[in-house]
Protein backbone atom coordinates (compact mmCIF):
# COMPACT_ATOMS: atom_id res chain seq x y z
CA UNK A 1 0.00 0.00 0.00
CA UNK A 2 1.57 3.25 -1.15
CA UNK A 3 0.58 6.86 -1.44
CA UNK A 4 -0.73 8.41 -4.47
CA UNK A 5 0.56 11.80 -3.33
CA UNK A 6 4.56 11.55 -2.95
CA UNK A 7 4.42 14.88 -0.62
CA UNK A 8 1.95 12.72 1.63
CA UNK A 9 3.80 10.46 4.73
CA UNK A 10 4.22 6.62 3.94
CA UNK A 11 2.19 4.31 6.58
CA UNK A 12 5.43 2.79 6.81
CA UNK A 13 6.37 6.10 8.21
CA UNK A 14 3.98 6.93 9.65
CA UNK A 15 3.87 4.01 11.64
CA UNK A 16 7.12 4.38 13.35
CA UNK A 17 9.17 2.74 10.65
CA UNK A 18 11.40 -0.48 11.01
CA UNK A 19 11.56 -0.49 14.80
CA UNK A 20 7.68 -0.39 14.98
CA UNK A 21 7.06 -2.60 12.66
CA UNK A 22 9.14 -5.37 14.09
CA UNK A 23 7.22 -5.04 17.28
CA UNK A 24 3.76 -5.15 15.80
CA UNK A 25 4.61 -7.78 14.19
CA UNK A 26 6.44 -9.86 17.00
CA UNK A 27 3.52 -9.02 19.45
CA UNK A 28 0.96 -10.09 16.53
CA UNK A 29 2.68 -13.42 16.59
CA UNK A 30 3.25 -13.56 20.26
CA UNK A 31 -0.63 -13.06 20.85
CA UNK A 32 -1.21 -15.75 18.43
CA UNK A 33 1.00 -18.07 19.92
CA UNK A 34 -0.25 -17.37 23.62
CA UNK A 35 -3.98 -16.84 23.14
CA UNK A 36 -6.44 -19.76 22.66
CA UNK A 37 -8.71 -18.11 20.48
CA UNK A 38 -5.93 -18.06 17.69
CA UNK A 39 -5.35 -21.41 17.71
CA UNK A 40 -7.27 -21.84 14.37
CA UNK A 41 -4.30 -19.38 12.36
CA UNK A 42 -1.48 -20.51 14.94
CA UNK A 43 -1.91 -24.01 13.87
CA UNK A 44 -0.79 -22.91 10.36
CA UNK A 45 2.19 -21.63 10.53
CA UNK A 46 5.87 -23.60 11.49
CA UNK A 47 7.13 -23.57 14.88
CA UNK A 48 9.60 -21.95 15.30
CA UNK A 49 7.40 -19.22 13.52
CA UNK A 50 10.65 -17.13 13.33
CA UNK A 51 10.24 -17.45 9.35
CA UNK A 52 6.73 -16.07 9.11
CA UNK A 53 7.67 -13.45 11.38
CA UNK A 54 10.44 -12.00 9.09
CA UNK A 55 8.38 -12.63 5.75
CA UNK A 56 5.14 -10.40 7.25
CA UNK A 57 7.37 -7.83 8.50
CA UNK A 58 9.08 -7.96 5.37
CA UNK A 59 6.08 -7.85 2.99
CA UNK A 60 4.26 -5.18 5.59
CA UNK A 61 7.55 -3.07 4.99
CA UNK A 62 6.83 -2.67 1.24
CA UNK A 63 3.54 -2.81 1.31
CA UNK A 64 3.32 0.26 3.86
CA UNK A 65 5.35 2.11 1.22
CA UNK A 66 8.84 1.08 3.07
CA UNK A 67 11.62 -0.96 1.25
CA UNK A 68 10.40 -3.98 -0.68
CA UNK A 69 12.28 -6.26 1.08
CA UNK A 70 9.73 -9.08 0.69
CA UNK A 71 10.19 -8.36 -3.18
CA UNK A 72 13.85 -8.28 -3.02
CA UNK A 73 14.14 -11.87 -1.76
CA UNK A 74 11.12 -13.31 -3.04
CA UNK A 75 9.62 -11.31 -5.75
CA UNK A 76 6.07 -10.50 -6.16
CA UNK A 77 4.51 -11.62 -3.17
CA UNK A 78 1.49 -13.73 -4.85
CA UNK A 79 -0.64 -13.22 -1.35
CA UNK A 80 -3.38 -15.80 -2.51
CA UNK A 81 -1.39 -18.53 -4.18
CA UNK A 82 0.86 -18.58 -1.60
CA UNK A 83 -2.18 -18.96 0.92
CA UNK A 84 -3.90 -21.65 -1.42
CA UNK A 85 -2.34 -24.46 1.17
CA UNK A 86 -4.45 -23.21 3.83
CA UNK A 87 -7.54 -23.51 4.48
CA UNK A 88 -8.51 -20.29 5.14
CA UNK A 89 -12.32 -19.22 5.72
CA UNK A 90 -14.30 -16.63 7.70
CA UNK A 91 -13.01 -18.08 11.13
CA UNK A 92 -9.75 -17.93 9.92
CA UNK A 93 -9.70 -14.01 8.76
CA UNK A 94 -11.62 -12.77 11.51
CA UNK A 95 -8.98 -14.64 14.05
CA UNK A 96 -6.35 -13.30 12.05
CA UNK A 97 -8.03 -9.73 11.47
CA UNK A 98 -8.81 -9.83 15.55
CA UNK A 99 -4.70 -10.78 16.45
CA UNK A 100 -3.98 -8.11 14.14
CA UNK A 101 -6.30 -5.42 15.52
CA UNK A 102 -5.37 -6.57 19.63
CA UNK A 103 -1.07 -6.28 18.56
CA UNK A 104 -1.74 -2.72 17.37
CA UNK A 105 -3.97 -1.68 20.40
CA UNK A 106 -1.23 -3.14 22.43
CA UNK A 107 2.00 -1.38 20.17
CA UNK A 108 0.25 1.89 20.72
CA UNK A 109 -0.33 2.28 17.04
CA UNK A 110 -2.66 5.37 16.88
CA UNK A 111 -6.57 4.69 16.71
CA UNK A 112 -6.93 6.25 13.36
CA UNK A 113 -3.82 4.83 11.32
CA UNK A 114 -4.75 1.27 13.28
CA UNK A 115 -8.38 2.13 11.54
CA UNK A 116 -7.01 2.63 8.49
CA UNK A 117 -5.13 -0.05 8.21
CA UNK A 118 -7.75 -2.79 9.50
CA UNK A 119 -9.70 -1.48 6.89
CA UNK A 120 -7.07 -2.57 3.94
CA UNK A 121 -5.76 -5.41 6.13
CA UNK A 122 -9.90 -6.72 6.11
CA UNK A 123 -9.93 -6.24 2.31
CA UNK A 124 -6.99 -8.54 1.67
CA UNK A 125 -7.85 -10.71 4.26
CA UNK A 126 -11.56 -11.46 2.89
CA UNK A 127 -10.14 -11.91 -0.66
CA UNK A 128 -7.56 -14.72 0.86
CA UNK A 129 -10.37 -16.86 1.70
CA UNK A 130 -10.47 -20.02 -0.50
CA UNK A 131 -13.31 -21.83 1.98
CA UNK A 132 -16.75 -20.83 1.98
CA UNK A 133 -18.00 -19.72 5.61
Amino acid sequence: MTTDNPEEISLYDRIGGAEKLRLLVDRFYDLMTLEGEFAGIHAMHPTPNDSSRDKLFWFLSGWMGGPNLYIEQFGHPRLRARHLPYKIGVAERDQWLRCMAWAMQEVGIDTALAERLMLSFYETADWMRNTPG
